[in-house]
């Protein structure tokens, strides 16, 4: 029977399709970082050739000196055959043993510029990314792409494509050595091949599955402990620790039971590879011994036969433990190859539209709006706000306050009608232009690591203290930010520097305002400011309001006083509209919204 429709051979050919593109995608990543390697890449490959057949050339020579050599030196004292063996002996040694050295530099060297250019690539795709991305995609599996999928890709490549590299090559160069110099005993090799390859291909496919539960249980190592970490004030406050503890260990302990599978796995590999190689040198010896009692063989070529049997299952062990990392690092690259597959929801114009002076003339000409498909959160909006005008807008929770600030600000776009800044389209806006003319505060004043003045200055970089000090005096800030340990240069993460969420607000006000903005879009950002601080925020505003657009989301309706015009807005529709004293005259939803406001301050 079917599910849905849909028939097991159907999803197996999916998922087998759906792995095939996984597998092009990466290997197409790989390939994009490697191709402007492509000559040390060449140079890499040529060294390793050669010094690999130097490698091989040893077991060959050691038969020469046996069954030439000293025989030459034995019958007719001759001492130069034995010394130009001795001699070529050595050069071969040094030069492989340089050539090796000089790969190993090279690999080295190749792979940390993949590395580079992987880890760049990462950072700087997932900031070009829009909003919905980031909220959808958790921070700790960001994390995780940056720290433990690549490390496994720097250990792939650091050592384990060398290793496979190399052990390949010797083993191809050790068998056509070895067919050359005896074919009974390469026919012996080439039927323990057999075995060999069933049992790899069995490791391959067993492993394969092993490898990805291990990463995945890896990941959500990482998710737990970040999580855990970021929101500490809210594990402390509702007393979670013991679940955490306990959640954590059952995420380590299936880490630790899915490594510990991986481990049962090689230990069937390696021994069993140990016994193939044994079996094999013991009947290439047997029959190598019976041949030299009828005179087919010679020792010499003999003991050369026996070295090189041995030498082809030397590097079969070490890529069983190469496929470890081999493994690991595949299925990093994916979920990296992955994130970098992601295309911003908010794309950049393709010929975009410059706006160097822009007068701050917002208009929604039936915009429609969905975060997801089928669930529409504003419908068909259509909104003018004129240039200089200071809105505030106000509502229940969920009444698209917010989403109506980020599509103003470009966070998403809307999936119908249009959004225009001075007649201009926001989708069609130079992205320069509109991050300059739009400057949102949110209510999660965020700081980065440095001193008061460089956030304060995030928004103009060039700005000079005085400006920056300007800023903060318009905003109330200044005051606190001088009584800090060492004033505007203040660490805001070292100790003694901390600031609270109040301050952290106003530091962020000073931010917007030195940027100057033509609009600027407050949301909820007086919510972590007590009574007297917000008073000195809205003496600041309405100075610094008068020459630009605003949209102001509040639910302290104090902060509405200083607009010039309220909308009230139910599901995603503005249900009135008009001045705050023509609204509070009245005995509508915003009447009512403010009658209660004034009984919750009694």
């Amino acid at each position: 029977m079917s599910v849905h429709g849909v028939t097991g051979e159907e999803r197996d050919d999916f998922t087998r399709a759906e792995s095939r593109a996984i597998r092009q995608r990466s290997t197409r990543l790989l390939g994009s970082a490697l191709k402007p390697l492509k000559k040390k890449f060449i140079l890499t490959v040529v060294v390793i050739l050669v010094a690999t057949a130097a490698s091989v050339v040893g077991p060959a020579l050691i038969a020469l000196g046996i069954d030439r050599a000293l025989p030459a030196l034995i019958q007719r004292e001759d001492w130069v055959p034995l010394a130009a063996v001795i001699i070529g002996y050595l050069l071969v040694g040094i030069v492989g043993a340089f050539l090796v050295a000089r790969f190993q530099v090279l690999s080295a060297e190749i792979a940390q510029e993949i590395l580079i250019d992987l880890r760049k690539r990462v950072f700087l795709h997932t900031q070009r990314l829009s909003l919905d991305f980031h909220e959808n995609y958790t921070s700790g599996r960001i994390i995780s792409r940056q720290t433990s999928d690549l490390d496994s890709i720097r250990e792939l490549l650091a050592g384990g494509v060398a290793q496979l590299v190399q052990g390949s090559l010797f083993m191809l160069f050790t068998f056509v050595a070895l067919f050359s110099l005896d074919w009974v005993s390469g026919l012996i090799l080439l039927a323990a091949l057999i075995p060999l390859a069933f049992l790899t291909r069995w490791f391959a496919l067993a492993s394969q599955k092993m490898f990805r539960r291990t990463r995945v249980a890896s990941a959500r190592l990482i998710v737990h402990f970040v999580e855990s970490m970021t929101g500490i004030r809210a594990v402390k406050a509702f007393r979670k620790e013991k679940r955490n503890e306990e959640d954590f260990a059952e995420l380590v302990e299936d880490y630790r039971d899915a490594n510990a599978k991986v481990i049962q796995l090689f230990g069937t590999y390696d021994p069993a590879l140990v016994l193939i190689g044994n079996v094999t040198l013991a009947v290439v010896l047997l029959i190598g011994g019976l041949r030299i009692a009828q005179g087919d063989l010679a020792i010499g070529a003999l003991l050369a036969v026996l070295l090189y049997t041995r030498q082809f299952f030397g590097p079969a062990q070490e890529m069983a433990m190469f496929y470890n990392g081999y493994q690991s690092a595949s299925a990093a690259l994916e979920k990296i190859s992955g994130v970098l597959e992601e295309k911003p929801g908010v794309p950049d114009p393709t010929a975009p539209i410059d706006l160097w002076k822009a007068r701050g003339h917002v208009r929604f000409d039936r915009a429609e709006f969905s975060y997801k498909e089928g669930r529409v959160v504003l419908p068909e909006f259509s909104l003018d706000i004129p240039a200089g005008q200071t809105i505030a807008l106000v509502g229940s929770t969920g009444a698209g306050k917010t989403t109506l600030a980020k599509l103003i600000s470009r966070f998403y776009d809307p999936t119908k009608g249009s959004i225009t800044l001075d007649g201009v389209d926001l989708r069609k806006l130079h992205p320069k232009d509109l991050r300059r003319a739009i400057v949102m505060v949110t209510q999660e004043a965020y700081l980065f690591s440095g001193s008061v003045a460089d956030n304060i200055a995030i928004g103009k970089p060039d700005a000079s203290l005085q400006e920056i000090e300007a800023a903060a005096r318009a905003v109330g800030a200044d005051e606190f930010i001088r009584t800090l340990p060492q004033g505007y240069d203040t660490d805001v993460n070292k100790r003694g520097g901390r600031v609270s969420a109040g301050q952290r607000q106003l530091i962020s006000f000073a931010r917007a305002f030195l940027a100057n903005p033509s609009v600027l879009i407050l949301d909820e950002a007086t919510s972590s400011l007590d009574i007297p601080s917000e008073r000195l925020v809205q003496e600041g505003l309405q100075t610094l309001l008068a020459d630009r657009t605003a949209i102001i989301i509040a639910h302290r309706l104090s902060t509405v006083a200083i607009a010039d015009r309220v909308l009230v807005m139910e599901k995603g529709r503005i249900v009135e509209d008009g001045a705050p004293e023509q609204l509070i005259s009245g005995e509508g939803r915003f009447a009512q919204l403010h009658a209660a406001w004034r009984d919750s301050l009694v």
